[in-house]
């Protein structure tokens, strides 16, 4: 249940973000973050907000576990749009998180996957990745998070 426990505090983010997605692109632009992220429901809820200082704008992730299904429910918001995405929704194994579901880019209907590796008490990766309707995985963005001292 208490799976994003390892989220709880201040993270410096080095993120890598393809500035064009699903158009064959191979362009990364790079720019800092810092996120805060605080536990709610004993832990079986979490809530970060990150700024992105050069970019001029923030987003927020609201997790929340359901324990009968035994599912984390990912839902991002960006001060871009106000809108809430549809959730992405999994699970751990084996200390990887992945997180699967259905959205609309550019009006078209996606595939969303996030993917939490490589955690330690200091340090954790996260990724997205887009897909069209029977198509491969793009990965267009890479959070490298560093716990802030």
């Amino acid at each position: 249940m208490n799976s994003f426990d390892f989220l709880v505090g201040t993270w410096d983010v080095a993120n890598r973000y393809l500035t064009r997605r699903l158009a064959g692109s191979d362009e990364w632009e790079e720019f800092p973050g810092r996120a805060v992220s605080r536990p709610f429901f004993d832990g079986a809820g979490n809530f970060d907000e990150i700024v992105f200082p050069t970019k001029g704008w923030r987003g927020a992730t609201l997790r929340a576990y359901d324990p009968a299904a035994r599912l984390w429910s990912l839902h991002w918001v960006s001060s871009r749009t106000g809108r809430m995405d549809p959730p992405v929704v999994g699970r751990f194994q084996d200390g990887v998180g992945e997180f699967t579901g259905t959205d609309v880019w550019e009006g078209r209907p996606v595939r969303v996957r996030f993917i939490w590796s490589g955690i330690t008490a200091d340090s954790a990766h996260w990724q997205q990745a887009f897909a069209l309707e029977g198509g491969e995985w793009e990965t267009n963005w890479h959070m490298h998070l560093t716990r802030a001292t």
